[in-house]
């Protein structure tokens, strides 16, 4: 599988990185690259993974990310990398 972009979006709060980034983990998902920001009080992370090791499907790693961004009041969204720079092409 491919690179994937996971954005995290949502009001600023305790654990989130924590919580995403041991998803992850528990997943076999390897972080690549992280940036997160908080602007006026709002979080906004960027993560570019590879889950080449991970037993998941693509789709079964976007279930549990939207779930766990729904049970945190937070917008995650997974995309596959090729998807992403498509969508973000100038």
């Amino acid at each position: 599988m491919d690179r994937i972009i996971i954005t995290v979006v949502g009001k600023d709060q305790k654990g989130i990185i924590a919580r995403v980034t041991t998803l992850l983990y528990e997943a076999d998902i390897n972080i690549l690259d992280i940036s997160q920001t908080i602007v006026a009080g709002f979080f906004n992370m960027m993560v570019v993974a590879d889950p080449s090791a991970s037993p998941l499907s693509f789709a079964e790693i976007d279930d549990r990310l939207t779930k766990l961004g729904e049970g945190m009041g937070l917008k995650i969204q997974t995309q596959r990398e090729a998807i992403f720079t498509a969508m973000h092409r100038v």
